[in-house]
């Protein structure tokens, strides 16, 4: 019997799994597919690393952290950028002054650009906004929600604007600099050879089994260890008790083009409700790759069903009450700690998610 089984080999299973190996317990993890790593497995095609699941760059302030993860692969200095196509126009994210200087062609300052915001924000206010848009116009006003807000939030949530909660966008960045960096975080990077070679480096001393289903063979693997720390949906584990929480998911259609450069940049947002992809990811510009052909991915934002990958909760009221009814039942399990993404539902970054992993661990250890 082992000390412990870990259902999942993603980056909260895999924190998990080294620590406690570490701490000299045996651990087995299982993961449901093919390959170890969950969401940020990355595969190489074309000498590229391809983000399989979508893009994940690494960024903290929390220097610990960094260095722990550090541990396991060396950081390059990739720094995220992304630009955004409205129709035939390109607009450098978040919204700063390069942003402001080509959606208004007579705005050159900070000063300039915070007036014309105020101005349009003015037009629209309401005191108490009901909805998404009513809030996204009374932080940017028209112009910048129209062109960059809009047609990307339906898109990625399959509702209009008016549908959705004002809280979903409590704040938007709004920067009167010209930085394209879309993080403020001091410590940013993509691993040297992939997310999957740190993954690897975190498992390298606990068991791993690939295409196991825990779902399917519950008792069975249960009867394996002494604890389980479990990463997969936590509605599942109870078997739908109160209803399935709600997910957006994501499809992806990745291709290799014979050139070398598709897009100059590694993320693209398109923010027309026309185009039906939420962005282009050009995955070599992730680790300046000079491969003479590119593989691109094109995401498309969907409504989640049973059977399909989830990616985002959606944390609004209703799923939240859903949420707290299975994390009772969660915390009466003696035997089973539940963690990540899909255990806690609820949107990790990806320091956080090492750094709830690391807590976890050490609750287990003071046992």
């Amino acid at each position: 019997m082992y000390d412990y089984l870990i259902v999942g080999s993603g980056l909260f299973g895999a924190v998990c799994a080294y620590e406690l190996t570490r701490a000299g317990h045996s651990v087995l993890v299982i993961e449901r597919r093919g390959h170890i790593g969950g969401n940020v497995y990355t595969e190489s095609v074309e000498g590229i690393h391809v983000h399989r699941y979508g893009a994940h760059i690494f960024h903290t302030s929390d220097k610990k952290i960094w260095d722990y993860v550090g541990r396991f692969a060396e950081f390059n200095n990739y720094v995220n950028q992304p630009v955004a196509r409205y129709r035939d126009e390109l607009y450098n994210l978040p919204f700063n002054m390069n942003t402001f200087t080509k959606l208004w062609r007579d705005v050159f300052t900070p000063a300039e650009a915070a007036a014309r915001i105020e101005e349009e924000r003015k037009k629209d206010f309401v005191k108490e906004p009901k909805n998404l848009e009513e809030q996204a116009l009374n932080l940017v006003g028209r112009t910048i929600y129209e062109k960059l807000i809009k047609g990307y939030t339906q898109k990625q949530w399959g509702r209009e604007c008016t549908q959705l909660p004002a809280f979903i966008i409590r704040r938007l960045p709004v920067r009167f600099t010209f930085d394209n960096n879309y993080f403020n975080d001091r410590y940013q990077g993509i691993p040297v050879g992939g997310y999957t070679k740190l993954i690897a480096g975190m498992l390298a001393d606990a068991d791993v089994r690939l295409g196991c289903d825990f779902l399917e063979g519950r008792e069975e693997y249960l009867a394996m260890a002494r604890r389980v720390i479990y990463t997969g949906p936590v509605d599942a584990y109870f078997g739908y008790r109160f209803d399935a929480l709600e997910y957006r998911s994501v499809r992806f259609e990745t291709e290799v083009l014979d050139m070398p450069n598709y897009q100059g940049n590694a993320v693209v947002n398109y923010t027309a409700a026309d185009v039906p992809y939420t962005r282009i990811i050009e995955h070599k510009h992730f680790e300046f790759g000079t491969q003479p052909k590119t593989v691109i991915s094109r995401e498309y934002s969907a409504e989640w069903k049973r059977g399909d990958e989830p990616y985002y909760p959606v944390n609004d009221e209703k799923n939240a009450a859903l949420y707290e009814k299975y994390r009772a039942l969660a915390e009466r399990e003696e035997k089973v700690a539940f963690g990540g993404r899909l255990g806690q539902y609820r949107y990790f970054d990806m320091d956080d998610t090492v750094a709830a992993a690391l807590s976890l661990v050490k609750r287990e250890l003071a046992h």
